[in-house]
């Protein structure tokens, strides 16, 4: 008996540890290392990992699963430089600290990780929360909840009275002085203080408001917020932890200072001029553009009054129509441009809206299309792992039924979700 008991459980541990592998047949593959669209394609997935791809439509074994996407455009898992994985805009979300714990913005939020997932993003930069983002991480990452893979800042780093300060438009009562633990700085030291904080905090990457912001409750969204010596301060203590690092910025100075200071990407850029964009030529700067959030501040301005407070509207009605023209001028002027949409701001799920407009103001669409999978995953030191469908990278793989590259509004509607090697729509 015990022999028996003992074979069998052999058994099943063999059967456990067998490969699971997909044969995916893909009509139509962009495959995020060029801009040829090749037809006929498998793509061979071993557990999580693209084991091979080779051409026609290969005879799939008998130990193997058939993804039949013959009919499709199969692309890389789509890479959102920019999300507020948290929180989502509403006019109630002010008052939100107040009246939420941190477990109901955890639950909450597992809407929009589920969301974001099904709408084709696989991965994405959360740019600044509360804390809760790092937890929610670590949720998708031991599979107990759907969502993309998750890179976050945890918290952002501002100053005092900054775009980050957490207390802004707080009654003084409730104040208080927040510190380098709050991501709240004022000097060299604070702000070294500040990114080992978010080190020990668990964070993946370091983001600082440069500039003031749209959605602070402060008058002020174009002023550098900065000096030049805090923010190389930031950078190289990023670097020493092995951090890229993203700086929100709307003015031209504070962008100046952040591009010299040695800042991975530029968020928003929304009065970036010539000067600003030669030295992110000359400095590899990558350009973060989030038009979808410009454009839903803007809109919320115009036609509801109220949605936001009386001190933000003035800011969303000037910035807000200025971000894509402003990409126009980046992307003809040569600025490198990974995909970023500020989801949160707008809702989350809505994230392909930016390829439409970022195809309104010039760019072609499988360019649109690189940006969130091959200059993305460059722009976040991944490139060895996601951003293309390559033997030996992540099996992140969607699909749509028609051609992006004559309608790119179809991305906002994906048919096929597949996320390390695991199918989560189809």
């Amino acid at each position: 008996m015990n022999r028996l008991i003992v074979g069998l459980f052999v058994v099943f541990l063999c059967a456990s540890l067998q490969a699971q592998v997909n044969y995916i047949h893909c009509g139509n593959l962009i495959d995020g290392t060029s801009e040829r669209v090749k037809s006929k394609q498998t793509v061979i997935v071993e557990n999580n990992m693209i084991k091979d791809i080779v051409n026609g439509f290969a005879e799939v074994p008998d130990t193997a699963t058939l993804i039949d996407l013959s009919e499709h455009y199969v692309m890389p898992g789509f890479i959102d430089m920019h999300v507020h994985i948290e929180g989502e805009s509403s006019p109630g979300k002010y008052s939100e600290a107040f009246r939420m714990e941190k477990q109901d913005v955890a639950l909450r939020a597992t809407l929009y990780c589920d969301r974001t997932l099904k709408a084709g993003f696989t991965t994405v930069r959360d740019m600044g929360g509360s804390g809760v983002n790092v937890s929610l991480r670590n949720a998708i990452n031991k599979g107990y909840i759907p969502g993309p893979r998750i890179i976050t800042a945890e918290k952002a780093i501002g100053t005092t009275g900054g775009h980050a300060d957490p207390t802004n438009g707080v009654k003084d009562e409730l104040k208080g002085d927040p510190g380098p633990k709050e991501g709240v700085i004022n000097n060299v030291e604070d702000a070294r203080k500040a990114v080992r904080q978010r080190y020990k905090n668990g964070a993946d990457c370091i983001k600082i408001t440069a500039t003031g912001g749209v959605l602070s409750v402060a008058k002020d969204g174009m002023g550098p917020q900065f000096t030049l010596e805090e923010v190389k301060a930031i950078v190289d203590t990023a670097n020493d932890y092995g951090f890229i690092s993203a700086a929100h910025a709307h003015g031209a100075e504070g962008m100046k200072r952040a591009v010299l200071g040695g800042i991975t990407t530029i968020e928003h850029g929304t009065f970036m001029n010539t000067e600003v964009m030669d030295l992110m030529i000359e400095h590899g700067t990558y350009y973060v553009p989030t038009i979808s959030a410009g454009k839903f501040v803007f809109e919320k301005a115009t036609n509801e009054p109220f949605y936001f407070p009386a001190i933000i509207r003035p800011k969303a009605l000037e910035v807000g129509p200025q971000i894509q023209e402003t990409f126009e001028k980046a992307y003809k002027h040569g600025v490198k441009i990974a995909f970023g949409t500020d989801t949160g701001v707008s809702p989350h799920g809505d994230n392909a809206k930016e390829f439409k407009y970022m195809v309104e103001a010039g760019m072609p669409e499988i360019e649109a299309i690189l940006s969130a999978t091959k200059t993305a995953s460059e722009a976040l030191r991944m490139a060895d792992t996601i951003g293309s469908i390559t033997a030996g990278k992540k099996a992140d793989i969607i699909a749509v039924k028609s051609n992006p590259l004559d309608d790119i509004t179809v991305l906002q509607k994906i048919d096929f979700v597949m996320k390390d090697g695991a199918v989560y729509k189809q």
